[in-house]
């Protein structure tokens, strides 16, 4: 159920464009697949990567949880995200989960996960027809 809302809220920002990400405080992205790697954009800006950002990866699905603290004690307009937000991404199938690599800079978390190399999904066994 805590993966579901998360996918839920993604949906819906997909349906009514990304500004109702932005508004729910979602975490937005960017990926791209190619042949030997899976590459994931994450806007997170404010945010301090060694304090505030956790990357997780369990059961081929890599999560993102991050929390924005308002630092200001005053009552005062904002239209900034505060709180906590997560973000789960179903990984391919044969990316390889103990190499995935981050970085942050200027408000954007990248992520790299290699992919292995696609091993044949059937083999073939010959038939002994010798007597």
């Amino acid at each position: 159920m805590t993966t579901l809302v998360p996918r839920l809220w993604s949906d819906m920002a997909e349906w009514f464009g990304n500004d109702l990400a932005a508004r729910v405080g979602l975490i937005r992205l960017e990926d791209h697949l190619t042949d030997s790697e899976y590459y994931i954009r994450a806007e997170l800006p404010g945010v301090d990567p060694e304090k505030d950002v956790q990357i997780t990866v369990a059961h081929s699905t890599l999560t993102i949880h991050a929390e924005r603290k308002d630092e200001k004690e005053a009552k005062h307009r904002s239209e900034f995200f505060y709180g906590v937000t997560q973000r789960s991404i179903r990984l391919p199938a044969n990316a390889d989960e103990a190499k995935i690599k981050a970085k942050y800079a200027k408000g954007i978390l990248e992520i790299t996960v290699p992919l292995r190399t696609a091993e044949p999904a059937a083999k073939r066994i010959v038939i002994d027809t010798a007597e």
